[in-house]
């Protein structure tokens, strides 16, 4: 829900910076990549050092290229199997990342195993969560379903992890990072019963 609704809200935001870079001469390819490296070089060396809001705000700026490729691609008229391709492999390493930085911190500085844990966790499991889709995909059936897609589980850690650097409990990350994984978990069982259903129809 909240990429069909976000994305409608984005496409108009950033349709306009989507022209310039094109009139630029900067490709979608080239955004997709800028975009990867910043959210996983933001998440991997400001995470952790504990610069939690920092990091968050750091990440951010280069989020939204997950949008503004996607619009440039469109325009471009250049939307196919390629750019999806390294856009989806792309995605699941900022994904990891962002994760992963959260883990290194309260593993070590930020001495929190549980939200070490479950950061792992959140990280395993969505994986899993891409991985069901994409082989259920490559098998010619859809597994377009779930409770706990992309957006949700990044945007969740993200807003969290960045208000605990200004002071939020940690309980607070802590629950939500357990609520992600329980929701992954329970997107990969819809997503193995909607190819289940399709097959045994086939």
């Amino acid at each position: 829900m909240l990429n069909r609704y976000a994305r409608t809200f984005f496409t108009s935001l950033f349709t306009p910076l989507a022209n310039i870079l094109l009139k630029w001469g900067v490709s979608p390819d080239a955004v997709t990549v800028v975009g990867t490296v910043g959210v996983a070089g933001g998440a991997l060396l400001f995470y952790p050092l504990g610069e939690l809001f920092w990091g968050t705000l750091f990440i951010t700026l280069f989020v939204f290229s997950d949008v503004l490729d996607g619009i440039m691609a469109r325009i471009q008229g250049r939307s196919g199997s390629w750019g999806s391709f390294l856009d989806s492999t792309l995605d699941r390493m900022a994904d990891g990342a962002v994760f992963a930085g959260v883990a290194i911190w309260f593993f070590q500085g930020g001495d929190n195993s549980a939200i070490a844990v479950s950061a792992l966790a959140c990280l395993v499991l969505g994986m899993i969560v891409s991985y069901a889709r994409a082989k259920a995909e490559s098998l010619g059936y859809s597994a377009n379903v779930g409770i706990a897609e992309r957006a949700e589980r990044l945007v969740s850690v993200l807003v969290v992890t960045g208000l605990t650097g200004l002071g939020l409990p940690e309980g607070v990350l802590l629950a939500v990072l357990v609520l992600l994984a329980l929701a992954s978990v329970v997107t990969i069982i819809q997503r193995i019963m909607a190819v289940r259903v399709q097959a045994a129809a086939a």
